[in-house]
């Protein structure tokens, strides 16, 4: 933990201030007096936001720093993933070096937590968890790493998926995932069930990746809603993508909204260009909770992304239509407090007795934060600066 004092800072875009930080946590605001050993920085006038937080990306996946991966697939999400769990090996992606490349990216950028899905099947079993735990543990003092067990080549069309799943949770995985039980497993009931048992086991929340689409992603969800009541497990369930709740039919959306805010599911959006996203504002109106991640960048899946939350607040931005300063403040929520809200994380803001975990914003106003690419001043960790003008103390691998 460390003592900094932080000078002409503008808390959340309000007034020029100083602040105090004193065993890596927000002490005080106002006039704060040199002391003694005491290391200073000099804000200039830049706006002070909690940690970004990137409440879904997949720390594993990422050819980041490797040569051009020319990919000429069709966009099929299981021949995507087919490709990806054959040929990682050969193509060089290094679960432990990768991951490191991606979340110091993320953390130069002033993330200051992530959640991963990480791969398990049983051609790789925990070989790619083993490796981004690793990377949590070089990076401790730097960005806090949630890891999500994920059985992205599906639960029920792989046997020893489960045992694999069972033992990353014993092993220290905070979250159990799941991807489409319809589209990828075809058996909705014998995946649900079978994740719902591991959950209630482990005492662990479940975040499950929904790309279906329209009625059959709202049977899922029904579905889910059906055992989130019978498991006890409200507050406790992240639906990631949610892109039937993007479909063309108002009413049908807002029922599910209605049960989804009811059972306090969470939501995580990567505001994919390509799909049917759900509307953030219309989430926000409801009360629900709702985060979002940068998802896969630059992997065997295609060419875009950045290690970056700002710019992904930016796209979830455009693709959904935003142009008012409010809406461009939501924006940047979204990937601050929002993926707090999603994760659990105790200690987060920017208010006296906060974590020191936080980042300074260039702009005249946070809309213009937003919209500006620009790399942050400063990010602090634990009241300890790891990053000046996007470059992070620690160089990638």
């Amino acid at each position: 933990m460390s003592n900094l004092i932080l000078r002409n800072i503008r808390p959340l875009g309000e007034s020029v201030t100083d602040l105090l930080i004193a065993d890596g946590k927000i002490a005080a605001y106002g006039t704060v007096p040199p002391a003694p050993g005491t290391a200073e920085e000099d804000g200039r006038g830049a706006i002070l936001w909690p940690g970004l937080i990137d409440a879904h990306t997949h720390l594993d996946k990422t050819t980041w720093g490797m040569g051009w991966h020319e990919n000429n697939r069709a966009a099929v999400l299981r021949e995507r993933i087919d490709f990806e769990r054959e040929n990682r090996l050969g193509l060089g992606i290094d679960p432990h070096r990768q991951s490191m490349r991606h979340a110091i990216g993320l953390a130069a950028n002033g993330a200051s937590h992530i959640r991963s899905h990480v791969d398990i099947d049983p051609t790789h079993g925990l070989r790619l968890v083993e490796g981004v735990q690793e990377t949590r543990r070089k990076l401790r003092d730097i960005i806090d790493i949630e890891i999500v067990a994920f059985p992205q080549s599906g639960l029920m069309v792989t046997p020893g998926t489960a045992e694999l799943l069972d033992q990353a949770l014993a092993q220290g995985c905070a979250v159990l995932g799941g991807i489409d039980p319809c589209g990828i497993d075809r058996d909705p009931k014998g995946q649900l069930d079978t994740l719902f048992a591991l959950a209630v086991k482990h005492g662990v929340p479940i975040d499950i990746h929904l790309h279906e689409t329209g009625e059959l992603g709202a049977f899922t969800m029904e579905l889910i809603f059906e055992r989130v009541r019978a498991n006890g497990m409200q507050g406790k369930f992240v639906i990631s993508h949610a892109f039937a709740l993007g479909m063309n039919d108002h009413l049908r959306v807002g029922k599910l909204i209605e049960e989804i805010a009811e059972l306090d599911i969470g939501i995580a959006t990567t505001g994919a260009p390509s799909a049917t996203v759900p509307s953030v504002k219309r989430l926000r109106e409801a009360g629900l909770r709702v985060g979002a991640g940068c998802d896969g960048i630059r992997d065997t899946w295609g060419p875009w992304g950045l290690p970056d939350m700002m710019d992904r607040a930016r796209i979830i931005g455009m693709r959904n239509g935003v142009r008012s300063d409010n809406d461009l403040r939501h924006m940047l929520e979204l990937v601050s407090q929002g993926g707090a809200d999603l994760m659990g994380i105790e200690g987060y803001g920017v208010a006296i007795g906060c974590n020191a975990d936080f980042t300074l914003l260039n702009g005249e106003t946070i809309g213009h934060a937003v919209v500006q690419p620009s790399p942050p001043p400063l990010v602090v960790k634990a009241g300890r600066v790891i990053a000046r003008n996007g470059q992070c103390i620690m160089d990638m691998p």
